[in-house]
């Protein structure tokens, strides 16, 4: 049987919409248009203890080694399917070019053999602490994991 399509749309906006004390939904798919920079930035978050391989190995295939080290990369479906695939161990977003920028001077190091700018940077932990729910929470849910959108930025500035 057929759902009306005024049935369809309340379902969905219903959905969409956030509970009293949570932070809005925003779709990593529907942002994808509004992102000018181009670039998309994770910060791995989590450990590796207890990870299965698949996720160890697309950690490492985004050169996320460490906790507390940001890759910077095109925002393009192969990179975000990836990011998706690992949403539970990092946090990222929508970077913008202010904090490339910011990114580049302060912690940026130059590959030796091409003189290029690595697309990795270390950086401290946050100022103040990630999230008020902790680093086991999705980031609409009040902690600090998956899909943050241009909330990356002030991220960034506290771990500079």
């Amino acid at each position: 049987m057929a759902i009306h399509p005024s049935v369809r749309t309340f379902r969905k906006a219903k959905k969409e919409k956030a509970l009293p004390g949570q932070k809005p939904k925003v779709s990593p798919s529907a942002a994808s248009s509004a992102n000018p920079s181009g670039r998309i930035a994770a910060i791995r978050i989590r450990g590796c203890v207890q990870v299965p391989i698949p996720i160890k190995d697309t950690l490492s295939k985004l050169h996320l080694f460490q906790n507390n080290i940001c890759a910077v990369y095109p925002d393009t479906p192969a990179i975000r399917g990836m990011l998706i695939k690992i949403k539970d161990h990092i946090t990222w977003g929508l970077l913008s070019t202010e904090g490339y920028q910011l990114l580049a001077s302060k912690r940026g190091v130059k590959d030796p053999s091409t003189s290029d700018m690595k697309n990795y940077f270390h950086l401290h932990p946050p100022r103040g602490g990630y999230e008020r729910r902790g680093i086991k929470r999705a980031y609409g849910e009040g902690g600090a994991l998956g899909y943050r959108g241009d909330a990356i930025n002030k991220l960034i500035q506290k771990m500079i």
